[in-house]
Formats: structure tokens, C-alpha cells, sequence
């Protein structure tokens, strides 16, 4: 009969080491899911969205995009720096700006799907996201990152967004863009959510800011 090598080292260790190892797996597994930290957000704290028309808000009336209603379930403003059309590319070029004008303590970034419908190099949208990172921690902010789905049959982000949010230990949301613009119910066009829509990234977004102990 089979017997299962986590089996075996159980049943050769006392009581007291088999405790400690099953601790130890717990911990391993509890690990794997754990949500990168950023700092508490103040009061009066800065928080930045950056990105292009998914945080400009297309698709949904003036004060539906996500930033205004994450502004009001965190209790904070919330900067709307999304420009339509914008590549990840410009976008690397206009970050500079965007954070010396406004000196955050957190950004959320959420860019990358004008490079997919465009067709551009996926390596290097990866490096413009991985360079924004970088700019952005330099100026002392944090990040969320937000993956943006490459707009296909599986409506999924690349897995670089992953990769990157693993890199540079950043809270990150993988999966409600995708699943809005999966939902008829949830966008107004094929690549932009409807005012529903943009409430619930927005929801997404602030639980998982909550989770990174951002609140």
C-alpha cells in the first residue's frame, strides 16, 4: 500500500514534533496566500490612481469612475490620473509629473491594455510597469497593482502582472477587471465597465487595501 511521505515522517516522529511540523505546514500554507502590507493610510493621506480610461472612468457618467467611489469608501480623496488611449509607454514618461504635482502616499496602478489592443511587445509593457513601480516607490508611495486581461476568450492579465506584484511584494487584484468586462451586466462597451461595473472594481479595490492593513 501506498503511504504518503507526510504520512511516513508522522508516524515516525513523537507527539511533540509532529505538532511542530504540522505548525510549521500551516504556516507554509498560510504563507502562500498571504496579502502584501502597506503602510496605514492617514486622514489626510494622498492616494493617486494611475492608468488610462479604466480609470478615467469611459463608459460611465462623470463621478462613476472607480477613483470617485473609492474616494468615498475610503473616507479619502482619491486623484483621478487616468488618460484614455494612453500606452503603457507614455504613461512611464508621464508618471514623473503625476507624482512630483502631487507627492502621494499610495498609488493604484492599472495600465497596460491599450499596449494589448494596440499589439505592442508584451516585454516591454512588463518593463514600463516594472519601471513605474520602481519610480513610484522611489518617491515614497506605495502600490497597488491592478491587472488589466489581454481581451480574449479568457479575459485573464498576462501573467507578468503577477510576476511583477510578486517582485516588488505588492497587494494585488488580479481578477475583477476581467471578471466586469466578462459580464454583460457590469460594462457599457467591449473594453470598458459601466458605472455598475466601476463600483464594484472600486469595492474590490478598497477590500483589498483593508487586507494590505491599509485601513
Amino acid at each position: 500500500m501506498h503511504v504518503h511521505p507526510l504520512l511516513r515522517l508522522r508516524l515516525r516522529l513523537p507527539p511533540l514534533r509532529v505538532a511542530v511540523v504540522v505548525m510549521v505546514l500551516a504556516l507554509l500554507a498560510g504563507g502562500c496566500h498571504r496579502t502584501p502590507q502597506i503602510a496605514p493610510l492617514a486622514a489626510d493621506a494622498v492616494i493617486v490612481a494611475f492608468g488610462d480610461s479604466l480609470t478615467r472612468g469611459n463608459g460611465a457618467p462623470e463621478g462613476a469612475a472607480y477613483p470617485d467611489v473609492l474616494a468615498g469608501l475610503l473616507g479619502r480623496p482619491v486623484i483621478n490620473a487616468g488618460v484614455p488611449g494612453e500606452t503603457s509607454a507614455a504613461g512611464l514618461q508621464r508618471l514623473p509629473t503625476v507624482l512630483e504635482q502631487h507627492r502621494p502616499d499610495l498609488v493604484i496602478l492599472c495600465h497596460g491594455g491599450n499596449d494589448f489592443l494596440q499589439r505592442l511587445d508584451r516585454g516591454a509593457t512588463a518593463a514600463n510597469l516594472a519601471a513605474m513601480v520602481e519610480q513610484i516607490r522611489a518617491a515614497g508611495a506605495d502600490v497597488v497593482l491592478v491587472g488589466v486581461p489581454e481581451f480574449g476568450l479568457f479575459l485573464e492579465p498576462p501573467p507578468f502582472y503577477g510576476e511583477i506584484a510578486e517582485r516588488f511584494d505588492l497587494p494585488f487584484e488580479a481578477e475583477i477587471v476581467g471578471d466586469l468586462l466578462g459580464d454583460r451586466a457590469f460594462k457599457s462597451d467591449a473594453i470598458h465597465p459601466n458605472a455598475a461595473g466601476y463600483r464594484r472594481m472600486a469595492e474590490a479595490l478598497h477590500a483589498l487595501i483593508g487586507k494590505a492593513h491599509g485601513l
